[in-house]
């Protein structure tokens, strides 16, 4: 039997985000996790003369609390951001790669919007806003801005980032600063416009909105907060985790690999868990709750690294290809990641992360390996001027718990989760199952939940 005052249930970026903030702090905590090493779903592999990503490939500084955790660990780790070439994104039309536009000359010449949605998007600021709380992405964008944005802007950005549907996703829950713009200012126009003339402070300033990754690989970083939280700290390869509810907080059972039995007694419980490992954690939960929670779908994604150590395609002089659903092709996008980072390919060579499947193309998770390596050598030599298919690294990596779809019964969850949570006092549910599922979202989750511990 251990004794500690907090055990945090997960060692992926939120859990360790929140010990070490804990550690700051001088408290008594224990992480544990199923896996064998830090980090959850984040993982990055140097092989052949490539580093590459086995999970999330990059992060954005959307929050102050990213550029903070940085400096928090700046001896350990380097953060890094993408080239400038980041700031230029692919649109594939009517199989040709477009350049989406990013000022008023661009968004006027672009092929991209249809000329009725150019002259629309001219009333834009004019629009009522929206009343229903729970409209989806889709209707939003149409209401306001026209289906050419929708398809040719909105679409592809969120296959970028959910892997899902623009008709499922609520934005309220899934992009709270769009849905905001138009409750708070009117308007996406005026209230960007506005929101930029708008004074910052110091700390705001911090969230540049900047691409980033580490020098190494994503998984330095995991690693640094392991190190700084305390690596005596973390109880890895624990199987069989349970929790129940006792007079003194709560115990937590498990086992270790060898087969020997573990036994926790502490005063607060973080779970940074998904929604689908929830009722077997807590077994004490009530059912009605736990269901509106495990609704939560998460939508299976395949994740191909493709290396060259000579490439001879078109120039990779973008952040990537983003590939609307209109286009009826079999991936969701392409990421250029040594265009992005230094050191992730030989010099002259390439390394890219192709994504496959998602909400509305889950069949071709189905794909043996064999199947997986046709379509990205079809895909690629046609959109990337390949003339041989060749590359001298290939790995294939399946998610079936992939991204949360934060869709119409985000609020039921929301709300089952504030319940259980005033139910059981001194018990945190958080993770991806709320408040976004970005890597800057999950460190700020992790530093909220450490300053009300």
């Amino acid at each position: 039997m251990q004794r500690t005052d907090i055990i945090i249930l997960g060692a992926g970026l939120t859990g360790l985000t929140c010990a070490h903030y804990l550690a700051k702090k001088n408290r008594d905590f224990l992480i544990v996790d199923k896996q064998n090493r830090p980090g959850g779903v984040i993982g990055t592999v140097s092989e052949n003369g490539f580093i590459y990503e086995t999970g999330p490939n990059t992060g954005v500084i959307s929050h102050p609390e990213v550029a903070n955790l940085f400096d928090d660990l700046k001896t350990d780790i380097s953060c890094e951001l993408a080239d400038k070439i980041s700031e230029k994104r692919y649109i594939l039309m009517n199989g040709k790669l477009e350049t989406l536009p990013s000022g008023l000359i661009g968004g006027i010449t672009t092929r991209l919007f249809s000329w009725k949605d150019k002259f629309r998007l001219l009333g834009e600021p004019f629009r009522n806003p929206g009343t229903d709380p729970d409209e989806n992405l889709a209707h939003l964008v149409k209401r306001r801005m026209g289906k050419s944005f929708l398809d040719y802007a909105v679409d592809p950005f969120v296959l970028g980032i959910y892997a899902g549907d623009p008709a499922q996703l609520v934005p309220k829950y899934a992009l709270p600063k769009l849905y905001n713009l138009e409750q708070e200012y009117g308007s996406f126009i005026g209230g960007a416009i506005k929101k930029k003339r708008r004074k910052k402070d110091l700390e705001a300033k911090k969230a540049t909105r900047k691409i980033f990754s580490v020098k190494g690989g994503l998984s330095r970083f995991t690693e640094a907060l392991q190190q700084s939280a305390g690596a005596e700290k973390c109880l890895f390869d624990l199987q069989q985790i349970t929790i129940a509810k006792c007079n003194n907080g709560y115990l937590l059972k498990g086992s270790v690999v060898k087969g020997d039995a573990i036994e926790i007694l502490a005063k607060q419980v973080v779970s940074t868990v998904g929604a689908y490992a929830l009722r077997n954690l807590f077994p004490f939960f009530n059912s009605k709750h736990l269901n509106k929670i495990e609704s939560l779908h998460y939508t299976r994604v395949i994740e191909v690294a493709v290396g060259f150590k000579k490439w001879l395609g078109r120039p990779l002089d973008a952040f990537g290809a983003l590939i609307p659903h209109c286009e009826k092709r079999d991936i969701l996008g392409i990421m250029f990641m040594s265009s992005l980072f230094e050191g992730r390919a030989p010099e002259k060579g390439a390394l890219m992360t192709i994504f496959i499947g998602g909400v509305r193309r889950q069949e071709l998770c189905e794909l043996d390996d064999k199947g997986i390596k046709k379509l990205v050598e079809r895909e690629l030599k046609d959109l990337l001027e390949l003339h041989e298919f060749n590359p001298d690294l290939f790995r294939i990596m399946r998610h079936s718990n992939a991204i949360p779809q934060y869709c119409a019964d985000s609020k039921m969850r929301y709300e089952s989760i504030d319940a259980l949570q005033n139910e059981f006092p001194n018990l945190v549910l958080a993770g991806n199952i709320r408040n976004g599922i970005g890597m800057a979202d999950r460190i700020k989750q992790g530093k909220m939940i450490a300053d009300g511990l």
